[in-house]
């Protein structure tokens, strides 16, 4: 009778419904509907000069004889502006790195943060991870994340190469970004 009356308890505890206490959503962020934004900004990307924003970390062993740097990897942290201009405002920068994996072609797999340091995302984030061919006018990067007013972030970016110094490798791409978040 003892075991029946400990099997039943056990099969009580084990298909009941157990309360948990909530605190009511504090100490943690209330995600709301989901939205949809669109950004616009141009990444400078400057290797030359004494005070680049992208290095050269590592590169391959080997002496690659190709047309590309490959296997070359740089470290970055690249102004966004919001013009292509000297005189546009920063709002932010790019921090990450970039790999040339592209043997025939120039193409690098990127993966950077993108930090708005300004204006109405100040403090916000949202985070690609994607190969760039770069010969190619247009390219499509995927946004796999974000932070702050881009929680949750997915989407798009379309690039476009605005200026090229093919000597020193300098750079200002233009980026129009569409990600959904909340």
């Amino acid at each position: 009778m003892e075991g029946r009356l400990a099997l039943f308890v056990v099969l009580i505890l084990c298909v009941s419904a157990i309360p948990v206490q909530s605190n009511g959503g504090k100490g943690f962020p209330v995600l709301g509907k989901e939205k949809m934004t669109h950004l616009h900004f141009y990444l400078n990307d400057i290797l030359s000069g004494e005070k680049p924003s992208a290095v050269l970390v590592a590169q391959a062993n080997k002496t690659y004889e190709g047309a590309t740097p490959f296997g070359s990897v740089y470290v970055v942290d690249d102004p966004l502006t919001d013009g292509p201009g000297p005189n546009a405002n920063v709002i932010g920068n790019a921090q990450g790195l970039y790999v040339s994996s592209g043997q025939d072609k120039l193409s690098l797999v990127l993966t950077m943060d993108f930090g708005f340091t300004t204006g109405e995302y100040e403090g916000s984030s949202i985070t690609v991870f994607s190969r760039n061919p770069v010969t190619e006018k247009m390219r499509e990067l995927s946004v796999v994340g974000g932070r702050g007013k881009f929680r949750l972030a997915r989407g798009f970016a379309m690039l476009s190469t605005y200026y090229l110094n093919t000597t020193n490798g300098d750079a200002i791409i233009e980026y129009k970004v569409t990600i959904l978040h909340y």
